[in-house]
């Protein structure tokens, strides 16, 4: 008969295991087994006909918490997302999802047109529409024969 049943974990552990989240939250570990460092936000990015098109999940993230810039080529996404106010941060046996002040930036493509770049945010999703510039056409260049 077993002493210990996977998924009835003592109070002692669960305290912890919140202990060593709490003091491991800023820590970037990439090591597998330890921690595994992600970006925050996960994106996607597609390429349609006319744009690119890049997607942010962004639950929890108010858009006035929200700024997008663009400069030299670079796309950059800051936001936060505040911790729950009603349950103090003791209450908490587990906590996966990031809260807190992020960053992200990614080299926008030359052949994206930035002047008519445009965001939508629905349902904690922020999509951004990168629509695709003309493609430089050739320029016929005329040539004159030169005389000494």
């Amino acid at each position: 008969m077993p002493v210990f049943r996977w998924g009835h974990s003592w109070d002692a552990f669960k305290d912890l295991e919140r202990e060593v989240d709490r003091l491991l939250s800023g820590v970037n570990f990439s090591l597998h087994g330890i921690r595994l460092g992600r970006q925050y936000p996960p994106v996607n990015l597609y390429e349609e006909k006319n744009e690119y098109l890049l997607t942010a999940e962004l639950p929890g993230i108010n858009i006035e918490n929200l700024d997008l810039t663009i400069s030299s080529g670079i796309l950059t996404m800051k936001g936060s997302r505040k911790f729950p106010e009603e349950i103090p941060e003791h209450h908490f046996r587990r906590q996966e999802r990031f809260q807190g002040d992020w960053q992200r930036s990614f080299s926008i493509p030359d052949r994206v047109n930035e002047d008519d770049l445009s965001a939508e945010f629905t349902d904690g999703i922020l999509r951004i529409h990168l629509p695709k510039a003309e493609e430089a056409k050739a320029i016929q260049i005329p040539i004159t024969e030169g005389g000494e």
